[in-house]
């Protein structure tokens, strides 16, 4: 790869300033750090003759961040962005976290970046300052060129002594302001655009080592699913085929979620005849253990645990009971979303080749940290032995935060003692998922005479796997619901299942927000009001009875925020005042998450029962600027049209066994489905935040909130099937 880094080809600044300075933040529940006194020379590299290297620090999954990152570094440097040359890191730990998930990097690294270019344009116009003999603040910048009168140097001529320098404290950085940006806040198109245009190998499915074989591994039919016998003598006498093997889960501690799966592995000269040798296999699988696994049982149980007790009360607030009494008016309702895949476009694959001094991987990840770990564990070697390559995933949506494809190419490269090539099918890709864990939701809410809603329970029944709470199956209640009401609970209840569940796009929002807004369109018809009338008169009566007071805090729902995005939206599409053509309606939902505030207005046409997203607008607040416009826009496009798809299909199980298998039986959306999306960012004066999440979950509860407005029939069950709307 053309554009790694290469460390011994380039002139270094060595200093050793700190990128971070204990900046703690958190993804999720879990508190994270960027590590402190990071040196430069793992950022940004200046050669004699000026060019500018920086090094992006985390995966690239089509989130843009391979260009945003260096972004914000040269925009403190300095430098012209047609200057910049940006190079992929590899997974070290001098980075600090190296992850992409959670809509995280931007809050992350917002400034810890800017700080690393502020601190190399320091250290190169001091650099100059000294050779002058005047102070640094008699320097001026242009486009990596230092002046000072009419004298000027470039950054490269000053690179060698800069690098003898001691790096400043960040803490006495002066970082621009944002009136002054020339990169920040500007379009610019993805780095590696042009080489996706034109087809350049890129991605983890792309490589090729020398000496390498291919592999394919076979895995169980069923989750839990044992190997009893293989025929492994009819797939070695294949044409191509160099070995094949049994590969036994008890054998790497039985970690079905995160470690080997029983399964036969093929090594062969290329994968279509790897491919081809599982044909002969006649694999005997012992699948007891998946006996009573489907989604019908799933449902039944859900309902019979609806009936019982919560197993848990995951918070709670007042009196809700006794509101829920003496309300006006009653509402209630069941919901229900199913399991999901994440269907990346470039199926799992990876690129291992184990010597006898380590381990040396080329993956498409998410998470190499903890990739690395379970290859350590599953080959018992040390983890600094072992060497990730980042290579671009075609598509990562939360799938390639697990690293299951990384650690079976590695058991398999180690068995066959040669560079493999792991490459999964279309069909290994989807019956083998960290799924969405599906739910089944029952909401009561309770209106005053007023109109308002005073009171909100809820009972979600969702997973757990070896008796702890599911990956992904939290469905604690976010966004107007909960945060506006004075008395509410939120419960759960658990149904055991084998199935591995993961994180998608926007974990846990992406269902709860079909649940939640949903019904507050259902209170909302119940209370007599407009859909946006409702929610803002919630937000305004919560702000009265109790003033926000934790603006500060990007966590904590604030409802001012959220307020500002529902009349934007509402403006902006024309709520209330568009005549719309017979069959077509708007419907309108908001949720906040992942730090960000989003309202939605989708525009419906439904004809011979089914439905048509005509134009979808969007309302973001995501702080006081947006970094990459483009990209932004790109990744609130992304959000819109995965969440539309996600209303098309459905992942089903028969004794623990996946009844779906490609896209002839789960449907993405096509291009003549996807709706026109109007995006609009609205500024505010918070930090910024992430993009690549928060725009999804609110086109879901909008689109079904629309086809409720043209047909009259509440959908509370995804997926909607054809004729569902007949």
């Amino acid at each position: 790869m053309d554009d790694k880094f290469q460390p011994s080809r380039r002139l270094f600044l060595t200093a050793g300033a700190a990128a971070g300075g204990g900046l703690m933040l958190g993804w999720g529940a879990q508190a994270l750090t960027i590590a402190p006194n990071v040196p430069l020379s793992h950022y940004v590299i200046v050669n004699r003759a000026g060019g500018v290297t920086l090094v992006s620090k985390n995966p690239e999954i089509g989130q843009g961040i391979k260009t945003m990152l260096p972004m914000l570094i040269a925009e403190e440097l300095d430098v012209a962005w047609d200057q910049v040359k940006i190079v992929q890191a590899d997974s070290d730990p001098k980075y600090g976290p190296q992850f992409a998930g959670g809509s995280m990097a931007t809050p992350m690294h917002w400034i810890p970046m800017r700080q690393t270019g502020a601190a190399a344009r320091l250290m190169l116009v001091t650099a100059a300052a000294n050779r002058w003999g005047v102070k640094p603040d008699d320097c001026m910048v242009k486009a990596g060129v230092i002046h000072n009168g009419d004298r000027k140097i470039s950054y490269g001529e000053v690179a060698d002594d800069a690098a003898k320098l001691p790096a400043p404290d960040p803490a006495t950085l002066k970082l621009k302001d944002p009136k002054n940006f020339t990169i920040i806040g500007k379009s610019k198109k993805g780095y590696d655009s042009p080489k996706i245009v034109k087809g350049e190998p890129i991605f983890g499915i792309d490589i090729t080592v020398p000496g390498m074989a291919h592999a394919v591994f076979v895995r169980p039919p069923a989750f839990g699913a044992k190997v009893v016998s293989a025929d492994l003598n009819a797939a070695k006498a294949m044409k191509g085929v160099k070995d094949a093997f049994i590969l036994k889960a008890a054998d790497y501690g039985n970690d079905w979620l995160h470690g080997v799966k029983d399964g036969v592995a093929i090594i062969a000269s290329n994968w279509w005849y790897a491919n081809r040798a599982r044909e002969v296999l006649n694999i005997q699988w012992d699948t007891a253990s998946g006996a009573g696994h489907t989604t019908e049982t799933y449902a039944a149980k859900a309902n019979e645990l609806f009936k019982a007790a919560p197993a848990k009360v995951t918070s709670s607030q007042g009196d809700v009971d006794a509101a829920l009494a003496k309300a006006h008016k009653q509402v209630s309702a069941d919901y229900g979303a199913p399991f999901l895949p994440h269907v990346n476009l470039e199926p799992q694959n990876c690129t291992v080749h184990v010597r006898a001094d380590g381990v040396e991987i080329w993956a498409p990840t998410q998470n190499p940290g903890s990739g690395r770990d379970l290859v350590a564990k599953a080959l018992g070697v040390a983890p600094e032995k072992i060497t990730i390559h980042m290579i671009r995933c075609g598509g990562g949506f939360g799938r390639r935060l697990e690293n299951d494809y990384m650690v079976e190419a590695a058991v398999i490269a180690k068995k066959a003692g040669v560079p493999v090539k792991l490459t999964w099918t279309r069909e290994d890709d989807i019956q083998n998922d960290y799924y969405r864990p599906g739910a089944h939701v029952r909401l009561e809410g309770g209106l005053d005479a007023a109109g308002r809603l005073t009171a909100f329970r809820q009972h979600a029944v969702t997973y757990t796997r070896d008796g702890k709470v599911a990956q992904g199956a939290d469905v604690d209640a976010r966004g107007i619901l909960a945060v506006t009401t004075a008395h509410n609970r939120m419960a759960e209840s658990y149904i055991e299942t084998p199935v591995t569940t993961g994180y998608l796009r926007a974990p846990s929002s992406n269902l709860l927000a079909f649940v939640s807004e949903a019904f507050v369109d259902e209170l909302a018809h119940a209370a007599g009001k407009d859909a946006v009338a409702f929610r803002l008169d919630q937000i305004e009566a919560r702000l009265a009875e109790h003033p926000h007071t934790e603006a500060g805090n990007p966590w904590i729902y604030n409802p001012e925020r959220m307020r500002d995005v529902l009349k934007i939206v509402a403006e902006r599409s024309g709520w209330g005042k568009t005549q719309l053509p017979k069959g077509t309606a708007f419907g309108v939902a908001s949720y906040f998450c992942h730090q960000g505030y989003f309202a939605e207005v989708a525009q419906v046409k439904v004809a011979d029962g089914f439905f048509h997203v005509q134009k979808v607008w969007v309302v973001g607040d995501i702080g006081s600027v947006v970094i990459n416009p483009s990209h932004a826009v790109n990744q609130v496009e992304g959000s819109v049209i995965d969440g539309i798809g996600e209303m098309y299909g459905e992942i089903t199980f028969a004794d623990a066994a996946v009844q779906q298998s490609n896209f002839h039986d789960f449907p993405l959306i096509r291009m003549s489905q996807a709706p026109q999306i109007d995006t609009h960012f609205h500024i505010t004066g918070f930090s910024p935040t992430g993009v690549g999440e928060p725009a999804l979950p609110p086109v879901v509860p909008a689109v079904a909130n629309a086809i409720f407005a043209v047909t009259g029939k509440r959908l509370r069950n995804l997926p909607i099937r054809p004729g569902d709307l007949a």
